[in-house]
């Protein structure tokens, strides 16, 4: 399905494949020879989405862009099934696999693995070749990885990421942080509304 939104409509290579169960939203640009298969969302929020030549999105994957972090992903990746991008840079020939999590503000260079439910962190920068272990957790520039159990140390590596303040544009010391939040996302998502199936 594919959807007009905010005045944007995707673009498609004619050589490229959709799933009729996919969702195409806004200002999506995919290239020659793309598959995007059953139930994947790409979802251009307020900044432009780009796929290269040959990429893979899985079933159920999501790829998201906002208005602060435009997504780029370069030839010959594969986004696995229920993998998520948000808003990030992504070089040629990376492989992300089932449940992998990158998130707003993140560089992944050429060739990187980012494997089973790994996660990159806001703003995190990998080089390439970068392997993130299955389940793993990537923080930072210069990027550090944490097994999942390092909970303290993973915190300690990102504090001043602000995913509130700079995803949402909420201070993180607002004392109804959540009612601030969620309303201006809702006010940000109703955008939706005047949405047109093409």
């Amino acid at each position: 399905m594919l959807y007009e939104h905010l005045g944007a409509r995707p673009r498609i290579d004619d050589t490229a494949v959709i799933a009729p169960t996919a969702v195409i939203s806004g200002d999506v640009q995919i290239g020659p020879g793309c598959q995007v298969l059953h139930g994947a969302v790409i979802t251009a929020e307020g900044g432009p989405i780009t796929l290269g030549e040959y990429v893979i999105v899985m079933e159920n994957a999501l790829i998201r862009a906002t208005a602060a972090n435009a997504v780029r992903i370069g030839d010959h990746t594969l986004v696995g099934t229920l993998a998520s991008i948000a808003g990030a840079t992504v070089g040629e020939e990376v492989f992300f696999a089932s449940g992998a999590r990158v998130f707003n503000g993140s560089i992944v260079g050429g060739r990187c693995e980012i494997r089973v439910n790994a996660i990159v962190t806001r703003r995190a920068v990998l080089p390439e070749g970068t392997v993130v272990p299955i389940g793993w957790v990537a923080v930072g520039d210069p990027v550090q990885l944490f097994s999942p159990d390092q909970a303290d140390a993973i915190a300690a590596a990102q504090p001043d990421l602000d995913f509130p303040g700079h995803v949402f544009g909420v201070d993180r010391d607002t004392p109804d942080l959540m009612v601030q939040l969620t309303e201006r996302y809702a006010t940000s998502l109703a955008r939706h509304a005047d949405d047109r199936m093409l």
